[in-house]
């Protein structure tokens, strides 16, 4: 994602990256001027990165949900969000505050996962068991509905191979990749499907990485009539 802003002609003064995990400096190189924004929901994942707040240039660490940014509208000029948006079960909601808080002509660019992810743990697990991800003619339509334009959707299939089938379940719980869907098992599933379980899964693991990006809209153009209102209100004014 980072090698598609060689193709942009974007000068941002201030970048929010959304869903951050542990504040890294990924733009000090390309936007040394830039004042980059870390959000994140966990607070943990954030004081994760506390050294680096002694450094210079670091960004500022915010805790904060992607559904309701604490951000005023317009005050954003990248919004930067990689692998995040799966974890929601409607990003439609953080999409639309992506595009209150950039400014016109502000770019979003994101990754998340796409429906073939994991689908070798889903065929094991069950349906049920495994998180759902959205596809990314879906999400292209989402970004139309939250108000932005010229929406770019493309994916990659990655396929990671294991030594051993269970790989996989401890790379997941290691890195706290777990399911968060609401009506996921709550209770032990117990040793019985586990064995099941391990025996039914391969060594190997599809990963569907689907890359968006967008621009908000420019602002309205001012009528003439508009400019000349604008004009007689400010000459009244003391």
């Amino acid at each position: 994602m980072l090698e598609r802003l060689d193709y942009v002609k974007l000068a941002p003064r201030r970048i929010l990256d959304a869903g951050s995990g542990p504040p890294q400096r990924l733009f000090r190189k390309r936007y040394p001027r830039a004042e980059v924004i870390a959000l994140d929901f966990s607070l943990e994942m954030l004081r994760a990165g506390k050294k680096r707040f002694l450094e210079r240039r670091v960004p500022r660490a915010i805790c904060g949900d992607i559904v309701h940014l604490p951000l005023a509208a317009g005050t954003v000029e990248l919004v930067w969000c990689n692998m995040a948006l799966h974890w929601l079960a409607e990003p439609l909601a953080a999409l639309r505050e992506f595009e209150r808080v950039l400014v016109p002509e502000g770019l979003l660019m994101f990754t998340t996962l796409g429906p073939d992810t994991l689908k070798e743990l889903r065929a094991a697990a069950g349906a049920e068991r495994v998180h759902v991800f959205h596809d990314m003619h879906d999400l292209g339509d989402m970004l139309l509905a939250a108000g932005f334009s010229a929406p770019v959707m493309d994916m990659e299939m990655l396929t990671l191979a294991y030594p051993a089938a269970d790989g996989l379940l401890k790379d997941l719980r290691k890195s706290g990749q777990t399911s968060a869907r609401a009506d996921r098992p709550r209770g032990l599933a117990g040793k019985a499907f586990a064995a099941r379980l391990h025996a039914a899964l391969p060594s190997r693991a599809t990963f569907e990485v689907v890359y968006g990006h967008a621009w908000k809209r420019a602002a309205p153009a001012q009528s003439s009539a508009q400019a000349a209102k604008t004009v007689r209100v400010f000459k009244r004014m003391p």
